[in-house]
C-alpha cells in the first residue's frame, strides 16, 4: 500500500525538468499566461449560455449567477496559484498531486485530465465547425453534408473543418510555445474586441423595463428521472428550482462551465520564465477579466431584450437582430468562431503537457517524454494526440459527452485543494512565492463548492466518469505502477542495500 501513495518530492520534480532531452523551453511571461487564460475561458459560454440561463433559470439575475460561479472558481484558482508557484512543473493538477497525495492519486487525476482536455478539444472543434459553416451559409457557400459531420449528414458524415482545425493547431504547438502565444494573443485581441463591441453597442439599446423583475418568482424545475436526473436529486431528494434566490445558485452550477479552462494555465508552469511570480498573476488575472466580461455581457443582453424572449441558441446575436441591427449579429458570430479557435489550441496544449509529464515520470511510455531538439516542445505526444483528437472530432457526435469535461474539471479542483492542505502539513519548509490565504478554510470551501456542483450533474455523467476511472486504475496496475521512475528508483535502492 505504501507504494501506491509514494510522493515525488518537489525538488525531484524540478530536477527532472533540467534533463536536456526532457526539458521544455521557457518563453512565457505573465502577459502570455493571462492571454492563454482569457483565450480558453471565453468561448461558447459567453455567446450561448447567457441567454439559456437567463431565459430558463435566473432571469436578469444571471449576472449574480456569474458572480457566484466566479467566486467558486476563485477559490480553486487561489489553490492552483500556490501550487503552480511552488511546483513550477508541467502537468498542473497531476504534478501537484504527485507531490502531495501520492502516485496513485496523481495517476487518477492525470488520467482524468487526459479525458477532460481531449474531449473538450474535440467538442469545441465541432462547435467551431458549426459557427464557420453558418458564416459560410451567410455568404452563399454551403458545405456538402458528407463533409459537415454526423450531426448534419443523413448517412455517413465527416466533419472536415473540425478535423483540419485540430491538425493546424497541432502543427502550431509543435513549432513552439512562443508561436502559440503570439497566435493566441492576436486571436484573443479579436475576441475581446467583439465582446467589448457587444457591451458598448448594447448599452444604447437597454430598456430599464426589461430588468423587472430582476429576480423572478421561483418555479420548480421539471423533475428528471433515472440516470438523467441530477445525482443530488437521486441521493437527497433535493429538487432545484428555476428563478428565485435559489434559482441564482442553480444557474451558477450551469454558468460555472463557462469558466472552465483557467486551470489549463497551470500546465504551462514549466515553460514560464519566472513561474513563481508570473503563474499566480496569469491565473488570477485571466479569471478576474473573464468574470467582469461575463457579468457585463449578461447585464447588457438582459437589458436589451426581456429574459423571457431571449434566444437560447444565439442570444447575443438575436438580441441585436430584435433591436434592428443585424450587422452586429454577424460580428458576434464571427467573434464566436474566432474565439473557439483559441479554446481548442489551449485545451490541446494542456492535454499534451499532462501526457508529457506522465510519460516523463514513467507512468506512460518514456518515448513520449523527449522534446524536439530545435523547438523544445513535446512533439511526440502533441502529434499523437492531435491526430487522434482530429479524427474523433471529424467522426463523432459527442455533444452528449460534454458534461464529462465538467465533472473532470471539478474533480481536479477537489484534488488540488486537498493537496494544498496536505503539502502545508508535510512540507512547511517549502518556499512558496504565493500562499493561498486562510488555509485550510479556503481549500475546504473550494472542495465543498466543487462537490456541490458535481452533485448537480446527471447520474449518467457520473457513471461514464466512473467507467473511465476504472479503466485508468487497471492501466496503472498493469503498466504504470511497475514502470514509474519512482518504482525504478526504489528498486535501485533495494539492490544497493
Amino acid at each position: 500500500m505504501s507504494t501506491l501513495f509514494r510522493t515525488k518530492s518537489v525538488e525531484q520534480s524540478i530536477r527532472d525538468t533540467e534533463e536536456p532531452e526532457h526539458a521544455l523551453r521557457k518563453s512565457l511571461s505573465a502577459l502570455d499566461l493571462t492571454v492563454f487564460g482569457v483565450g480558453v475561458i471565453i468561448g461558447t459560454g459567453i455567446f450561448v449560455l447567457t441567454g439559456k440561463v437567463a431565459k430558463e433559470t435566473a432571469g436578469p439575475a444571471t449576472a449574480l449567477a456569474f458572480v457566484a460561479a466566479g467566486i467558486v472558481c476563485a477559490l480553486a484558482a487561489l489553490c492552483y496559484a500556490e501550487f503552480a508557484s511552488t511546483v513550477p512543473v508541467a502537468g498542473s493538477a497531476y504534478t501537484f498531486s504527485y507531490a502531495s497525495l501520492g502516485e496513485l492519486v496523481a495517476w487518477i487525476i492525470g488520467w482524468d485530465l487526459v479525458l477532460e482536455f481531449a474531449l473538450g478539444t474535440a467538442v469545441v472543434a465541432v462547435g467551431w465547425s458549426g459557427y464557420v459553416r453558418s458564416l459560410m451559409d451567410n455568404i452563399g457557400w454551403t458545405m456538402p453534408e458528407a463533409l459537415s459531420g454526423p450531426d448534419v449528414a443523413d448517412g455517413f458524415g465527416f466533419d472536415i473543418l473540425a478535423f483540419v482545425l485540430v491538425l493546424v493547431l497541432t502543427v502550431i504547438l509543435v513549432l513552439g510555445m512562443k508561436l502559440s502565444a503570439r497566435v493566441t494573443t492576436v486571436v484573443v485581441a479579436v475576441k475581446i474586441a467583439v465582446v467589448l463591441i457587444v457591451i458598448i453597442a448594447g448599452l444604447f439599446f437597454i430598456e430599464a423595463a426589461n430588468y423587472k423583475p430582476f429576480v423572478p418568482d421561483a418555479e420548480p424545475q421539471p423533475s428528471g428521472s433515472g440516470l438523467d436526473a441530477p445525482l443530488v436529486q437521486l441521493i437527497f431528494g433535493y429538487e432545484p428550482t428555476n428563478f428565485g434566490v435559489m434559482g441564482i445558485f442553480t444557474a451558477a452550477s450551469i454558468v460555472f462551465f463557462a469558466f472552465i479552462g483557467f486551470d489549463v494555465v497551470a500546465t504551462a508552469a514549466e515553460e514560464t520564465k519566472l513561474p513563481q511570480r508570473d503563474m499566480p498573476r496569469g491565473i488570477l488575472a485571466s479569471l478576474l477579466i473573464c468574470t467582469l466580461l461575463y457579468v457585463a455581457v449578461s447585464i447588457v443582453v438582459t437589458g436589451m431584450q426581456h429574459y423571457s424572449e431571449l434566444s437560447v441558441s444565439a442570444p447575443l446575436a438575436d438580441a441585436f437582430k430584435a433591436a434592428g441591427h443585424p450587422f452586429y449579429a454577424g460580428v458576434i458570430s464571427f467573434g464566436a468562431a474566432v474565439g473557439l479557435t483559441t479554446v481548442c489550441l489551449i485545451l490541446l496544449l494542456g492535454q499534451t503537457r499532462v501526457f508529457f509529464a506522465m510519460s516523463r515520470d514513467g507512468l506512460l511510455p518514456r518515448f513520449f517524454s523527449k522534446t524536439h531538439p530545435r523547438f523544445g516542445t513535446p512533439y511526440r505526444p502533441t502529434v499523437l494526440l492531435g491526430v487522434i483528437i482530429a479524427v474523433v472530432a471529424g467522426l463523432t457526435s459527442i455533444n452528449e459527452l460534454a458534461t464529462l469535461v465538467n465533472i473532470g474539471t471539478l474533480f481536479a479542483f477537489v484534488v488540488v485543494a486537498l493537496g494544498v492542505i496536505v503539502l502545508r502539513r508535510t512540507r512547511p519548509d517549502l518556499h512558496r512565492a504565493f500562499r493561498t490565504p486562510w488555509v485550510p478554510l479556503i481549500p475546504v470551501l473550494s472542495v465543498a463548492a466543487s462537490v456541490w456542483l458535481m452533485l448537480n450533474l446527471p447520474a449518467e455523467t457520473w457513471l461514464r466518469f466512473g467507467i473511465w476511472m476504472v479503466l485508468g486504475v487497471v492501466i496503472y496496475f498493469v503498466y504504470g505502477r511497475r514502470n514509474s521512475t519512482m518504482a525504478k528508483a526504489a528498486e535501485a535502492d533495494r539492490a544497493e542495500r
